[in-house]
């Protein structure tokens, strides 16, 4: 498994993308981060990006013991997680499962442990967008307020069509949306930090409230400003700030 490393610290971070992303998804974010204080790793689910044709259940356990065997082909015993949105439930499958391993998570607009109940509308437009790219716009741009352009949610589908395969893209929607683990990180004490964005109209500060709130007794949230559910496009320098700051402390 080859995935991008960048930096030199101590303190190394798997980052973790959406079901619309890829490690080649957090660019705008790069050039803002510190590389002397951490490592980052730039993950691909199989299915996904530099994984693209990889064979696979494309489950979250399968994507969590991925990133263990990742850590442990890397020499790294612990790491914290930086994970949007799909991967917000990947990052915490991975704590359910080796939580001494996990020394801080920072979930950006994250999918719960509980997963995300749709109405039947909602599952025929998220279901459809594994072969319809017009439902893949239609979502990107419900989710960021419809407030963005029409070039940047055109890269956005481009990106996602170019970085994942049909079936590893349906696949990994039943998982993180029938996701249902949280009783087993249900009162665990790593430090958790969500940042959402305040157009975010599904993962935002109400669903963290309902969820991760009532799971993680070391939990911070902070809401940006001017940010839908992409901030590491819509307010990359705030992000890197911001998850960083908290990431330091551990």
């Amino acid at each position: 498994m080859e995935h991008q490393r960048i930096g030199t610290g101590e303190h190394t971070v798997f980052v973790l993308s959406g079901w619309f992303g890829s490690s080649r998804a957090w660019q705008a974010l790069l050039p803002h981060l510190d590389l002397s204080a951490f490592r980052y790793v730039l993950w691909d689910y199989r299915g996904y990006g530099t994984r693209r044709g990889e064979a696979g259940d494309f489950s979250l356990a399968e994507a969590a013991a991925d990133v263990l065997a990742g850590a442990d082909a890397l020499g790294v015993d612990r790491f914290s997680l930086l994970g949007h949105s799909m991967g917000g439930a990947v990052m915490q499958r991975v704590y359910a499962d080796t939580p001494e391993r996990v020394r801080a998570m920072v979930g950006v607009s994250p999918v719960p442990a509980s997963g995300f109940p749709f109405d039947e509308a909602g599952w025929a437009l998220f279901s459809g967008a594994a072969d319809e790219p017009g439902n893949r716009r239609v979502i990107i741009d419900l989710t960021t307020g419809n407030r963005l352009t029409g070039v940047w949610l055109d890269a956005m589908v481009r990106h996602s069509l170019e970085n994942s395969d049909r079936d590893a893209f349906a696949g990994y929607l039943s998982a993180w949306s029938g996701a249902d683990f949280q009783d087993e990180i249900d009162g665990g004490t790593v430090p958790v930090k969500v940042i959402v964005g305040e157009h975010d109209p599904a993962l935002g500060a109400e669903t963290m409230r309902g969820t991760f709130a009532r799971w993680y007794p070391n939990l911070e949230t902070e809401v940006l400003a001017n940010a839908g559910h992409y901030a590491m496009d819509e307010t990359p320098v705030a992000l890197a700030g911001s998850a960083e700051r908290f990431l330091a402390r551990w």
